[in-house]
């Protein structure tokens, strides 16, 4: 009996305790070798040119350079061109991206992530591992043309807290801190933690609803009562239940349609 040929992996991750479980379901797995791991999106690219796994496990939020453009840019790499790896990406988010996985038959995995849907996927990814690398080429890039078309404002955001999900209406939300690599959401009395950051959240939400007053706060237009002009161009933001922030120079000067007269 033929011996099965070995599958290299890279795991990528921004968040060790992520990886670690990724790496422990790894292990009870045969024919396995786990070539290196990445925390983040260029060091993801470095890896792929370096040791050309067969197989990436790819978390999709990372700060900075996100799983989306790590696909874009080792799709699009002359060095990497004729032996795109598998990618099994990773989500905690359950939005637009999941269709388009499903659809071009791409391997996600939802966290946190269970044992059972890993090693269902496991079993997908044994039995296409033959696959040429111009398939596997083609439908990244068909889903990364049709992410762009699709992609729109969403109403929703999917929380996951105190081991329980529930979809947040987008409408609820008040202001929106930044806290390391998790989003506080302030709904009223009520405060939800989102992991992301405030970059990836503000390409999210709609710019006609929202703004960016600072590079820690995301604030909703209705949810401000008055702007008090303060120093160096900056305002003071008084929101309807008295929460007091600054809006800073730099980013007044990125929405100078919202303080013209009408």
């Amino acid at each position: 009996m033929t011996a099965q040929p070995t599958i290299r992996v890279l795991v990528v991750d921004d968040e060790a305790p992520a990886r670690r479980k990724i790496l422990r379901l790894l292990r009870d797995e045969a024919g396995i070798e786990v070539v290196c791991e990445a925390d983040s999106g260029e060091g993801a690219i470095e890896a792929v040119a370096k040791h050309h796994p067969d197989i990436v496990f790819l978390d999709v939020q990372m700060p900075g350079m996100d799983g989306f453009a790590v696909v874009q840019a080792i799709s699009s790499s002359a060095s990497v061109a004729d032996r795109v790896p598998r990618i099994v990406f990773i989500t905690a988010h359950d939005q637009y991206a999941l269709r388009a996985f499903e659809v071009h038959a791409l391997d996600y995995l939802l966290k946190p992530v269970g044992e059972e849907r890993f090693r269902a996927a496991m079993r997908r990814i044994r039995a296409q591992h033959a696959q040429s690398g111009d398939a596997v080429t083609s439908r990244l890039r068909d889903m990364l043309e049709q992410l762009q078309r699709e992609k729109s404002f969403p109403e929703r955001l999917l929380i996951q807290e105190n081991g329980r999900a529930f979809f947040l209406p987008v409408r609820e939300i008040v202001w929106i801190e930044s806290e390391r690599n998790y989003l506080l959401l302030h709904c009223g009395k009520k405060t939800h933690t989102l992991r992301g950051t405030l970059d990836s959240i503000a390409e999210t939400l709609d710019p006609k609803l929202f703004v960016r007053i600072n590079r820690g706060n995301l604030v909703r237009l209705e949810a401000i009562r008055e702007l008090l002009p303060w120093f160096h161009g900056e305002y003071k933001v008084v929101l309807h239940d008295n929460t007091e922030l600054r809006w800073s120079r730099r980013y007044v000067t990125q929405r100078p349609e919202l303080l013209k007269l009408p």
